[in-house]
């Protein structure tokens, strides 16, 4: 028994940073800053152009850390690594290492099989044996592989595949579970798809697992780096118990939903993991649920819809809009559809006008298009649909009651909200779905949240329009999925912080949320909206307690000028701006009526003052009416007559 392995066995920690450098000073360097933070790393010697130069530097950097543990790896090219030397030159620079002072050396199995048995006797009596295979085209040959391996007596084993698809995961978990009680065990799978197997190796009894020290310096495809294992997905704390979720689509690299929910599961204590999991097929993502098991997915393009039948049951939202982003699989096994995008599309418009009634249209057919559709349709919005497959449209629009639009209709019609709900302008897509001429509405709602001011959005800008980001859509709908899955009030504001926080990471630069009315055009439009949309809920509750008491209390004239000063403001100054994300649903709604755009497609006061078609319902709640410009006057007019009938 080699007990110094034994006693590493206990001591060590679960992520393995691995270090890479050309020089012997960078390498160093790195390896000392890590240290720091983990002290478990990888020291890639075939990566230097001379290995064997940098020995004295690594015997300094030990003796200074004798906390550390180092493993040595020199792997030649023919098994995956940079070194081009012999086998002989290969053991060398493995016994130098040792004799440094590194706790354990890597060895592949091919020069395992090709050394003699006294060096590899050799070599354990110095070191700590870290036996490795890898496979650079699968997974189908864990259980061969391991085979050879079990014919050298080491002390940790490490089988390495590549997954192929997602369902690979599975293989490689299984394997961990088998041979773990029995073998110290490393394992996992390398490729974006294999991010799953590295963060659940550990639940499986994988000793650890490899991050790298930084981006762009992976040794293996879809390496992550040691934080995002640490900090992200908090692998330290993976436990058999640890409840397993994703994001599953083709593709799902650009998905903000495994930094939204992590940092909400960590803000609330709550004992899961949210992994990314791109499934080609949707047979491969239902297969990998079913046998990892997952305890539960949020499905986006192209899922949505194709994921429904294959629901043990679901809402009736989800039954409604035939679309399902929101799956949670029980203890029986049986999965269970939701539909949250509804919530947080709906929860987003009535933020800035009353749905019933409302003309709004909405581009696409797809699955936040159904969302939206029949979401809308339920709170008594006119909702005309446009596809550039006219068929899905006309599907879509008969069974939800809808009215189908062609594009060429566009540029003579107005609408109160257009939503978009297809992919375009996302990521670098510099597109916008609609032109200049055609997009007519006082408000323009983009699902679209990457980037957080798509191309449609600052077109909508630039004609006076008020504007919603997708990710206050995002928000809610993510914030719903948290509460199903958790049965806790999700921290919305966490969640709402994360992403623009992230959106910033990905452009560079913090982002300042989109304001909902930018432009003068559009001030004399919504100023109820505006302050539905920019005040909190207390804040709002406050004013309408205010106007109420003016009101049943003509004698309290202090009220009443306070009031006149509120409303002067509102029709005088410039709107001010108010976040698209961070809104909050007000309980003083926004005006309840619905107002066109002017033809000239300028906005004037007198048209946002006067309704045009059916006004909405009243709401019961105390409703603040838009200012005229000469607000001032009118307000110390009502002032002055208050004071003479008292």
């Amino acid at each position: 028994m080699n007990y110094a392995a034994r006693s590493l066995r206990l001591r060590i920690p679960r992520i393995c940073v691995t270090i890479i450098g050309t020089e012997a000073s960078e390498m160093m360097e790195k390896a000392e800053t890590v240290l720091r933070e983990n002290t478990l790393i990888e020291l890639r010697l075939d990566y230097l152009k001379a290995p064997l130069a940098a020995m004295p530097r690594l015997r300094r950097l030990i003796e200074s850390r004798p906390d550390a543990v180092m493993i040595a790896t020199c792997r030649r090219v023919e098994s995956g690594g940079k070194f081009q030397g012999s086998l002989v030159a290969e053991l060398e620079v493995l016994r130098k290492a040792a004799e440094a002072g590194c706790s354990a050396l890597d060895i592949a199995i091919e020069s395992a099989e090709a050394m003699s048995g006294l060096d590899w006797e050799e070599l354990r009596e110095r070191a700590a044996i870290v036996l490795s295979s890898h496979d650079f085209k699968g997974t189908g040959k864990l259980e061969e592989s391991f085979e050879r391996m079990r014919a050298f007596n080491a002390d940790f084993y490490k089988v390495i595949g590549t997954a192929t698809c997602l369902h690979d995961n599975v293989l490689i978990t299984r394997f961990l579970e088998r041979h773990s009680s029995e073998y110290t065990m490393v394992g996992g799978c390398m490729g974006e798809q294999g991010m799953l197997s590295r963060v659940l190796s550990i639940r499986a009894g994988g000793a650890f697992t490899f991050g790298s020290i930084g981006q762009g310096q992976e040794t293996a495809p879809g390496q992550p780096t040691y934080r995002e294992l640490r900090d992200f997905y908090r692998i330290e704390q993976i436990e058999s118990v640890t409840k397993v979720y994703g994001i599953a689509g083709d593709p799902v690299s650009h998905s903000m939903s495994p930094w939204v929910m992590n940092s909400a599961f960590r803000r609330e204590n709550v004992n899961a993991v949210y992994l990314p999991l791109h499934a080609k097929t949707l047979d491969d993502l239902l297969s990998t649920i079913t046998d990892l098991p997952l305890d539960g997915v949020s499905v986006t393009m192209p899922y949505k819809q194709a994921v429904v039948e294959h629901m043990d049951n679901s809402d009736v939202l989800t039954q409604r809009t035939k679309a399902c982003n929101t799956i949670v699989r029980g203890k029986d096994g049986r999965l269970f559809g939701f539909n949250t995008d509804v919530y947080g599309i709906v929860a987003a418009i009535e933020a800035r006008i009353s749905l019933q009634g409302a003309q709004v249209l909405v581009l696409g057919a797809g699955g936040a298009a159904r969302a939206a559709v029949f979401g809308l349709k339920a709170k008594g919005a006119e909702v005309s649909i446009l596809n550039r497959t006219p068929a899905t449209a006309l599907a879509l629009a008969k069974e939800s009651g809808a009215k189908v639009v062609k594009r060429s209709e566009l540029p003579k019609l107005n609408f109160d909200m257009i939503f978009n709900a297809t992919p375009i302008g996302m990521g670098s897509d510099k597109k916008a779905p609609l032109e200049e001429n055609e997009l007519n509405a006082l408000w323009v709602f983009d699902a679209v949240y990457n980037p957080i001011e798509t191309p449609l959005l600052k077109l909508a800008q630039s004609k006076g329009s008020g504007t919603v980001s997708g990710a206050e859509m995002f928000v809610h709908q993510a914030a719903r999925q948290f509460e199903i899955w958790t049965g806790k009030p999700a921290p919305i504001d966490n969640i709402r912080q994360v992403l623009l926080r992230q959106l910033g990471a990905v452009g560079g630069e913090v982002p300042t949320p989109i304001p909902t009315v930018v432009l003068p055009k559009a001030r004399a439009l919504a100023a109820n909206a505006i302050t539905a949309a920019a005040t909190t809920e207390a804040e709002a509750s406050a004013m309408a307690e205010e106007s109420a008491a003016a009101s049943a209390k003509p004698e309290t004239v202090s009220a009443a000028k306070d009031a006149a000063k509120k409303t002067s403001k509102a029709g005088n100054a410039k709107a001010a701006p108010a976040k698209a994300v961070g809104v909050k649903p007000s309980p003083v709604k926004a005006v309840a009526m619905k107002t066109a755009p002017a033809k000239s497609g300028k906005v004037t006061a007198n048209a946002a003052a006067k309704p045009v078609g059916k006004s909405a319902k009243p709401t019961g709640k105390p409703v603040s009416k838009p200012a005229k410009p000469a607000g001032k006057k009118v307000a110390a007019k009502a002032v002055e007559k208050k004071a003479k009938k008292r």
